[in-house]
C-alpha cells in the first residue's frame, strides 16, 4: 500500500470503499435529511437540493422530481467558491489533485449504475459529482497542480490504485440494485472522511469552502443512497 501523501486518499479509497481495513466510518445521523427519499406509492414534492429531488423510478408510476429538482442544470447547493486564494503547502496540493480523483470515480461509478438500474437517485447524484469535479478542477488551475483526471474518459483513470478500485467498485454494483446503492453509500462515507481529514489544518479560504461543500453534499448523497437501501 502507498504512504506517500499524494496518495493519502486513493488510499482511504481502497481501505474504507473495499473494506480492506484501516477505516473505520460511521454513517452520521442524518435520518429524515437528504435530497432523495424511497419511492413511494404518491410522491411528496419538495425542495431542490444537491442533485434535486427523486422519488420512484424513471418509468414508474411516481413523480421522478419535485419543484426546483435539478436546478441549474443538475447543480448543487454551494456550486461555486466565492472565496479568496489562500496558499497551499505541497501535500495540501496533492490531496486537492486526490480530490479530483475521488470525485470522478464517484461519478463514473454513478453513472454506470444509472444506466443498469432504473433509479433516478444514481443518474442525479451523477449529475451532482460532475459538478463538484469541475469545481475541483478549477482550483487545481488555480494553485497550479496538474489535473490527475485531465483528458480520462468514463470509468479510466491515470493511477492504477484507483483504477483497481474503481474496477472493484463497479465489479460489486453490478451484482444487484441493492449492491450498487451499497457502493454508492461506501464512496460517500470514505467521501466524508476524506474532506474532514483534508479540512485539518487548512488555512486557504477558497479551498477551504471547496471542501466543506463537498462534505455536507457527501452527507446528503450519503443519506440519499442510505434510504433508498
Amino acid at each position: 500500500m502507498r504512504t506517500t501523501t499524494a496518495h493519502r486518499t486513493v488510499i482511504l479509497v481502497a481501505a474504507g470503499a473495499l473494506g480492506l481495513g484501516g477505516v473505520a466510518i460511521a454513517a452520521p445521523a442524518l435520518a429524515g435529511a437528504g435530497p432523495f427519499d424511497r419511492p413511494a406509492a404518491t410522491a411528496t414534492p419538495g425542495s431542490g437540493g444537491d442533485g434535486g429531488m427523486g422519488h420512484g423510478t424513471r418509468n414508474g408510476a411516481t413523480s421522478p422530481m419535485g419543484p426546483g429538482a435539478m436546478a441549474r442544470g443538475g447543480g448543487c447547493a454551494g456550486s461555486s467558491v466565492t472565496a479568496q486564494q489562500g496558499t497551499l503547502t505541497d501535500a495540501q496540493k496533492s490531496t486537492l489533485a486526490a480530490m479530483a480523483q475521488e470525485e470522478k470515480l464517484a461519478h463514473d461509478l454513478y453513472a454506470a449504475f444509472g444506466t443498469t438500474y432504473d433509479l433516478v437517485v444514481f443518474d442525479h447524484i451523477a449529475n451532482s459529482e460532475a459538478q463538484h469535479l469541475a469545481m475541483v478542477r478549477t482550483l487545481l488551475q488555480r494553485y497550479g497542480v496538474v489535473d490527475p483526471t485531465a483528458g480520462t474518459t468514463d470509468g479510466t483513470f491515470s493511477d492504477p490504485a484507483v483504477q483497481a478500485t474503481y474496477d472493484t467498485l463497479l465489479a460489486e454494483g453490478s451484482t444487484s440494485q441493492t449492491a450498487a446503492l451499497g457502493v454508492g453509500k461506501k464512496v460517500e462515507q470514505t467521501d466524508i472522511a476524506d474532506l474532514k481529514a483534508a479540512l485539518t489544518g487548512l488555512s486557504a479560504p477558497d479551498v477551504t469552502q471547496l471542501y466543506t461543500n463537498l462534505l455536507a453534499a457527501s452527507e446528503r448523497h450519503l443519506a440519499a443512497f442510505t434510504r433508498w437501501t
